[in-house]
């Protein structure tokens, strides 16, 4: 089993910045791809920025340029900074993780979500 623990949401005022952090943990063999997604009350489910094969970065376009995604020093680790932080960035933050188990078995998992609020 493969399991995600985010950290880092908050409320924040607009404008302002935050860091979530996902650390992904269990029987993996290795991972492809991590993520971060987000759900706002009544929507769907949305990708926020990924990044695979430790390298190659894809962002949705209501955040770019006020996100960055990095994959951390410890292992199988991502970071999500954000800033100039919009109303409408507020939403639940899901964590993803695409693999391998040490079984060779493909997985994606997900955190259980960290909210973030920006209000003023």
């Amino acid at each position: 089993q493969v399991q995600l623990v985010e950290s880092g949401g908050g409320l924040v005022q607009p404008g302002g910045s935050l860091r979530l952090s996902c650390a992904a943990s269990g029987s993996i063999l290795s991972i492809n791809a991590m993520g971060w997604y987000r759900q706002a009350p009544g929507k769907q489910r949305e990708l926020v920025a990924r990044i695979a094969n430790g390298a190659s970065r894809n962002y949705a376009d209501s955040v770019k340029g006020r996100v960055t995604i990095s994959t951390g020093n410890a292992k199988n680790t991502v970071y999500l900074e954000m800033n100039s932080l919009k109303p409408e960035d507020t939403a639940v933050y899901y964590c993803n993780a695409e693999g391998r188990t040490n079984l060779g078995i493909p997985f994606s998992s997900w955190g259980q979500g960290t909210q973030v609020t920006v209000s003023s």
